[in-house]
């Protein structure tokens, strides 16, 4: 499959957006069916129904964006520690979407890859970007700080700006077990422009941190029918 998503991937113009995405949701299924991993989804009604938006989740581990692809809908694509990028799947993974590398210890390109995001934002692309940069390799669902300068690529341009909450999803890579793993992705309630216009972004960024933190503690005690809420 590695080969046929390199292949699709450099013939964009050939190859609709949709059927690009088709196929990387059929590796990720897949990947998720040898490797035994099941993932609930919640939240899919809270997702903006038209125009593009970025999602905001907390960073776990590598099973990340495909968890949150795989219970979305539509075609949306991610930004992602360059330096993590370019591992086999993973390059092919993030290529087919149309993916943005971003090079955490360069803040010129980073903030180019910012501005893109948002322009194509505004085009009505979706993307997900992790605010906390990279992620630590550890045991247990804990949330690490956002970074307020992520928050700019959906305020910009007044796009909207939906939390995402991942539960067990470190799970995935980090426990050396042929066990089954299941995992949990919430889409939890959008900020629209109406709601931020009078904020800074490191108001927006300390609103959606404590609403994603909240919902991760949910999560771990089974209660997504409030975990989504939050």
């Amino acid at each position: 499959m590695i080969p046929q998503a390199g292949y699709y991937a450099v013939r964009e113009r050939k190859y609709s957006e949709e059927f690009r995405y088709q196929y990387d949701l059929k590796m990720i299924r897949q990947m998720m069916k040898t490797a035994r991993i099941s993932t609930s989804v919640y939240g899919r009604d809270n997702l903006p129904a038209t125009g593009g938006y970025v999602m905001f989740p907390n960073h776990q581990g590598k099973y990340d964006a495909l968890g949150i692809m795989y219970g979305h809908p539509l075609p949306c694509s991610v930004v992602m520690d360059d330096a993590r990028s370019h591992m086999p799947l993973v390059s092919q993974f993030i290529d087919l979407v149309k993916g943005k590398r971003i090079k955490l210890h360069d803040i010129r390109q980073a903030a180019r890859i910012i501005h893109e995001v948002s322009q194509e934002t505004a085009q009505g692309r979706k993307f997900i970007i992790f605010p906390a940069g990279g992620y630590k390799h550890r045991n247990g669902n804990h949330v690490d700080p956002f970074k307020p300068g992520t928050f700019k690529s959906a305020m910009k341009v007044k796009a909207p700006i939906v939390p995402v909450a991942l539960v067990d999803s470190w799970k995935v890579y980090d426990l050396n077990s042929l066990r089954r793993v299941h995992t949990q992705v919430y889409f939890l309630k959008p900020l629209y422009y109406e709601d931020y216009k009078d904020m800074k972004s490191v108001e927006v960024c300390d609103l959606v941190y404590r609403r994603v933190c909240k919902a991760v503690r949910l999560g771990e005690r089974n209660l997504p029918e409030l975990a989504v809420r939050c």
